[in-house]
């Protein structure tokens, strides 16, 4: 079997989706916390023994959390290269082509490359007693491709929840939990410790542990896995500095090994401080010494996080967020209030997937504040309509246009912004991948 590009991608998509697909046909309900009956690692698990259990040939880091998992992720691929490593990196989801999810030494793997795994995956299959699912297809490929290459270490971001995602079959040298909300739960009580049981599943016996926030009541959850030991924010690493800078942050953070002061990060937000020390202990802990900071500077000085509050264009300044939930969309807000000028008006196109709470989304991002709010939709299965979401925007007593496809949108808000106003487009990183072509040729233009 002998995949060309196109026919990768076809083969992929014929497989279960939880994740979702483009268009407006709905998909397999979603996995919950809690609510975990007849998930299983058993086909994924049965794949990667027929294909000589690659995913065993090289270290890992292992990242799960609710939020910022993308960017701890980034951060310490980016170091984990700078001593010298070869790196391969697993993220999700992808914003404009599918190869970004898999990477080497930061370059998405190509066209060729991804067709001939499928291809091998495709051969394999019929082997199987079990048809593993798109999700499966898609961490063994990125998994497989990291053991052809030889690759030192990969970083490996969970897909969703944990215990039962698909990459859960790597035995991780470093198990990373950024935090813990409440996206993929039924939000009634005892969620909290529902999330954490499922991220605490990452961990294996000969994994060391990094919390990216302190698990407080919940780190029960953590102790109950055997591991290596725990580090923990705010005990054993922390940021003690933490400032704006002109294109990003200036941040100070303490380890077990060390203080590593003024380390330039072209990103925004105060969470991406927290971000960074997390990924900073995550891979101290890997080598288990300190870091050089110098080398540490030089690794992310130049770093790029796609679609975190991003900036892609400038009169008028045009942000993308794929803040999917309320403390993203939150955090989005507080970034956009404490780092950016109201010189001009705000202009919001805002648009989500199921699973949130409207209003609570609209009002996370104090959407009535805005000078002109666009309501739209991504182009996902999965997606709120646009309609749905004026409903919840006129009951906080706004007047909001609603445009539903997202490009419109953008060009909507593009047609009526000044140079001295702000465009922030937030809500799903599928609506960030719909719109970030268009958004960047702005700039390019």
């Amino acid at each position: 079997m002998n995949f060309d590009f196109r026919q990768a991608v076809a083969f992929l998509d014929a497989h279960t989706n939880l994740e979702g697909k483009r268009g407006s046909t709905p998909t397999a309900e979603l996995p919950t916390a809690g609510k975990t009956d007849g998930l299983t690692l058993g086909p994924m698990r049965e794949l990667m023994a027929a294909l000589g259990d690659p995913h065993l040939a090289y270290r890992t880091i292992h990242v799960t959390g609710t939020n910022g998992k993308g960017s701890v992720t980034r951060f310490s691929s980016a170091m984990l290269a700078a001593t010298g490593l070869s790196v391969g990196t697993f993220t999700s989801p992808n914003l404009e082509r599918l190869n970004e999810r898999i990477a080497y030494n930061g370059e998405m793997i190509s066209d060729d490359e991804f067709a001939r795994i499928m291809s091998l995956l495709a051969s394999v299959e019929p082997l199987l007693e079990s048809t593993p699912g798109r999700w499966d297809l898609l961490s063994a490929a990125a998994l497989t491709w990291f053991a052809d290459l030889g690759v030192d270490v990969a970083v490996v971001e969970v897909g969703m929840l944990g215990r039962y995602d698909s990459t859960n079959v790597v035995e991780s040298d470093v198990a990373v939990l950024t935090n813990i909300g409440k996206d993929h739960t039924d939000g009634k009580p005892g969620w909290e410790r529902q999330i954490a049981n499922e991220k605490a599943g990452i961990i294996k016996p000969n994994s060391h542990v990094v919390l990216g926030r302190p698990f407080e009541e919940l780190r029960s959850e953590v102790d109950a896995e055997e591991s290596l030991g725990v580090w923990e924010a705010e005990t054993d690493f922390e940021v003690v500095g933490n400032s704006i800078a002109f294109g990003g942050r200036v941040v100070d953070v303490r380890t077990p090994y060390g203080l590593h002061e003024e380390i330039f990060i072209p990103v925004h937000g105060e969470h991406q401080g927290e971000n960074l020390a997390t990924a900073i202990a995550a891979t101290e802990t890997f080598f288990g010494k300190a870091l050089d900071t110098d080398l540490i500077k030089g690794a992310l000085e130049e770093i790029e996080i796609p679609g975190r509050f991003e900036v892609v264009n400038r009169e008028p300044t045009v942000i993308l967020d794929g803040g999917h939930n309320p403390d993203g969309v939150r955090t989005a807000r507080m970034t956009l209030e404490t780092e950016f000028a109201r010189i001009g008006s705000w202009i919001l196109v805002f648009g989500m997937l199921t699973g949130r709470d409207h209003t609570e989304m609209l009002e996370a991002i104090n959407a009535p504040d805005f000078d002109a709010v666009i309501l739209t939709q991504p182009t996902w299965s999965r997606s709120v309509p646009a309609e749905e979401l004026a409903v919840a925007a006129h009951d906080l007593g706004m007047d909001p246009q609603v445009v539903t496809d997202p490009v419109e949108a953008f060009q909507r808000a593009k047609a009526v912004a000044g140079t001295d106003d702000i465009i922030l487009v937030v809500g799903s990183l599928y609506l960030i991948g719909d719109i970030r072509p268009a958004a960047r040729s702005v700039l390019e233009d």
